[in-house]
């Protein structure tokens, strides 16, 4: 592996490590406020978090090295740019729903971050099926909690 690949699979390993870090950070769900909202009625048990989100930063950081090393560097670098963009609107989305409690922008930048992980999970069925569907947990888990929270901005 050529060194600017290498460049690509370390920036996204970084990325990985980086959105698991950053989403820790904010996000509160034994917060009395937390608890306080009224939640959608799809809203699944708690265990369910802490099954998906290992899961899904693995399947990441996998497939950011199979990208970089498999695919093209056009297309690995746009999944590497889409795949960051989605990261900072995530972490936003973990920000205004913990911090400000704006639960509508909120809900928006996780509708966002659905849009820019559309890219992500093409290009990943293009270079490499099977990591395609490996990845597709990810994108429906972060439809599943766009759903979730504008329910929840709906509610509260």
């Amino acid at each position: 592996m050529g060194s600017v690949r290498i460049g690509l699979a370390a920036s996204g390993i970084v990325t990985v490590v980086f959105y698991a870090l950053g989403s820790g950070y904010w996000v509160s769900s034994d917060s009395g406020w937390y608890r306080s909202l009224k939640q959608p009625s799809f809203q699944p048990p708690d265990w369910i978090f802490g099954v998906i989100w290992p899961y899904n930063f693995i399947m990441l950081g996998i497939v950011s090295v199979v990208i970089a090393r498999q695919a093209n560097f056009l297309q690995a670098t746009i999944w590497l740019v889409f795949f960051v963009l989605s990261v900072i609107a995530a972490l936003t989305w973990s920000y205004l729903f913990y911090v400000p409690h704006n639960l509508p922008i909120a809900a928006a930048a996780l509708v966002i971050t659905a849009v820019l992980t559309l890219p992500m999970i093409v290009i990943t069925f293009q270079t490499q099926a099977l990591y395609g569907w490996l990845l597709l947990p990810y994108q429906l888990w972060v439809i599943t909690a766009s759903t979730l929270s504008i329910g929840y901005a709906q509610l509260n």
